[in-house]
């Protein structure tokens, strides 16, 4: 499996990023962000966290300009599989492959820490090696990381299953760091081809630094 990982400038996650695939088996690649294609031989396409642009116009807000999405929305609406971590995710709301937007967390605070998950929807390719209601412990490293949506765009998501998880505690009670939307805090678009969370599951790849959750919530694409 050939797994492509975007660079703009100040993505901070990339090498994470390629490490954790690595780890996994595949075959990785780091793409910069001038680039007009994406390799013919691509089967998960990322986009890493960080602080593309320095976050100084709105997350992600500039790197949805860069050269190099264009050819990320023709993947993606070719069916190809797309992943956006964190500042990622971001970036995949302001190009529209997801819907919904990104805030500034509730607090105003930058919050880095481990936080538990639930998942909500395995129906897909991303957490297919997971099951509903598995509580898993995944850093969030983040400052705008409140997910907001309308109500009708939420009664959607609820609709196509498209909220795939939720922050929680770790007996899986809601516990919301940001102030997200419903504790929401990873999707999919309606096709499920394209992902979004703000946790970093490539820094939750061993036990030594705290927990490897991570691998089983990458390795869904592996094997799709």
């Amino acid at each position: 499996m050939k797994v492509s990982i975007l660079q703009f400038p100040g993505t901070n996650c990339e090498y994470d990023t390629q490490h954790a695939f690595k780890e996994l088996g595949a075959k990785t690649e780091i793409i910069w962000h001038k680039s007009e294609s994406i390799p013919s031989d691509t089967n998960l396409l990322v986009l890493a966290g960080g602080f593309s642009y320095g976050d100084y116009l709105r997350s992600g807000a500039i790197a949805r300009f860069s050269p190099v999405m264009k050819a990320v929305t023709e993947y993606a609406n070719n069916g190809g599989k797309v992943l956006g971590i964190c500042n990622g995710f971001q970036v995949l709301t302001e190009a529209k492959l997801l819907p919904g937007a990104l805030k500034r967390n509730e607090n105003l605070h930058f919050i880095s820490k481990y936080h538990h998950l639930k998942v909500i929807n395995n129906d897909n390719k991303f957490l297919r090696k997971l099951n509903n209601n598995d509580i898993v412990n995944i850093p969030i490293a983040h400052h705008d990381g409140n997910y907001f949506i309308n109500e009708e765009g939420f009664k959607k998501l609820n609709e196509n299953n498209q909220i795939l998880l939720k922050y929680t505690d770790r007996d899986g009670n809601e516990l919301n760091p940001n102030g997200s939307v419903n504790s929401i805090a990873g999707i999919c678009n309606k096709e499920k081809n394209v992902f979004g969370l703000m946790p970093h599951p490539e820094r939750a790849m061993e036990l030594i630094l705290g927990s490897n959750d991570g691998r089983a919530m990458l390795q869904g694409f592996l094997e799709a």
